[in-house]
């Protein structure tokens, strides 16, 4: 445990949590991020590292962490790991050698992910993800956790009402980063659209970054698919080729299953962008946001530009399942917290929400929340359907 906890001292003194009590933590824990924080996927690194810090507010106001009795505050350091291997390493080594965190509140990025995990596992610290691969769960990882919806939660609700509202859909053509992230989801993505009887036509590749779309989207034109799968691109590329492939005359179904929100996606591909169906985008402007949600995606918004996405809030979440893990274990050793994890239900972004999936990956480690169907019309995003995973409604008494 050393160096994840060190005395709660900060610029002007104590930290307090609790505004007008008085009341000093006794002790801070230090939550790591390795997050993009440059690159086109910098601003969710940017929102996440935010949401941490907000979160470490909420918690702060709320009277803090209490265990075996002391009460304890939560501090967020970020680094960049530029959404690649390498640097996630280096990010890897400065917060677990360096600065002895033992607590990643979040990481963005399969490839880098693996890099960290390679390192926090034996080190015996506690990493919360939103990486996609399924390659990182599992009984030989029991201190690692996943934030969000993966393509094992999201893809087969999603598809399955976008096939069913699109029914005349035979063929589709699938289109992903060459990374960890777009390998590991395109076989499930592949899988789900093939179990609803639709051909797919091409499944092709191309490097994150990438700001010349028109060679691929010609080929993709060219078969003339009912429907464009942009898998895990980012909303600024996924605009992009939505552009180039409206330039060419195609005008079929649009999906984006790691669809984050509008802005991105409306910047690049302005018309373009229209129709297109997302799946980890949250609507705060319809009838499903909290009064709660709506203040803190406006705090967000007035600060990045864009609206909040489940990609960021995992942030959010990993500082609330901790003050709940902790307080469950009694204990602020990240081993006996990761054991707590799947017992407790706790007050996450999204309202209740605990840990499962140990039919699908062999242990409890999958964050379950709702999935969000949304969709863009007119430059808004608009959600059609909110499905509750069937484990946590039993977890819930729903």
């Amino acid at each position: 445990m050393k160096g994840s906890v060190r005395l709660a001292l900060a610029v002007g003194g104590m930290i307090t949590l609790a505004a007008g009590t008085g009341r000093a933590a006794d002790e801070v824990v230090r939550l790591g991020l390795s997050v993009p924080l440059s690159g086109t996927a910098a601003v969710w690194g940017k929102a996440a590292d935010w949401l941490c810090k907000r979160a470490a507010q909420d918690v702060a106001a709320a009277g803090g962490v209490k265990v075996a009795g002391k009460t304890y505050a939560f501090e967020c350091i970020s680094y960049d790991n530029k959404y690649n291997a390498a640097d996630g390493a280096k990010v890897a080594q400065t917060l677990l050698n360096r600065d002895g965190v033992r607590f990643i509140a979040l990481s963005i990025g399969t490839a880098p992910v693996r890099a960290l995990q390679s390192l926090s596992e034996r080190n015996g610290a506690l990493l919360f993800t939103v990486a996609w691969g399924a390659s990182i769960k599992g009984p030989n990882f029991p201190l690692t956790f996943t934030q969000m919806n993966t393509p094992y939660e999201l893809f087969g609700p999603l598809l399955g009402y976008v096939k069913n509202e699109n029914p005349g859909i035979r063929t589709v053509a699938l289109l992903n980063p060459n990374d960890a992230t777009g390998q590991d989801s395109e076989p499930v993505n592949r899988k789900v659209w093939e179990s609803l009887g639709v051909k797919v036509v091409s499944s092709d590749w191309y490097e994150r970054g990438t700001t010349e779309f028109q060679p691929i989207a010609a080929k993709i034109a060219g078969m003339k698919p009912d429907a464009v799968d942009l898998g895990t691109s980012p909303p600024g590329e996924s605009g992009s080729i939505l552009r180039e492939l409206k330039v060419l005359g195609w005008d079929g179904v649009k999906v984006e299953g790691t669809g984050s929100g509008t802005d991105g996606i409306v910047q690049t591909g302005g018309e373009a962008a229209n129709g297109v169906y997302v799946g980890a985008a949250i609507p705060f402007d319809g009838p499903f946001a909290t009064d709660k949600q709506k203040a803190i995606n406006e705090e967000a918004r007035a600060a990045f530009g864009e609206n909040l996405n489940a990609i960021e809030i995992g942030a959010y979440n990993a500082v609330m399942a901790l003050k709940a893990g902790m307080e469950k274990a009694q204990s602020v050793d990240p081993r006996k917290v990761a054991a707590a994890l799947p017992e407790v239900v706790f007050d996450s972004f999204y309202g209740p929400a605990a840990y499962g999936g140990k039919a699908d990956y062999g242990s409890a480690q999958q964050m379950l929340i709702p999935v969000i169907v949304s969709q863009i019309q007119g430059g808004k995003l608009v959600e059609r359907q909110r499905i509750l995973p069937d484990e946590l409604k039993a977890r819930i008494g729903q």
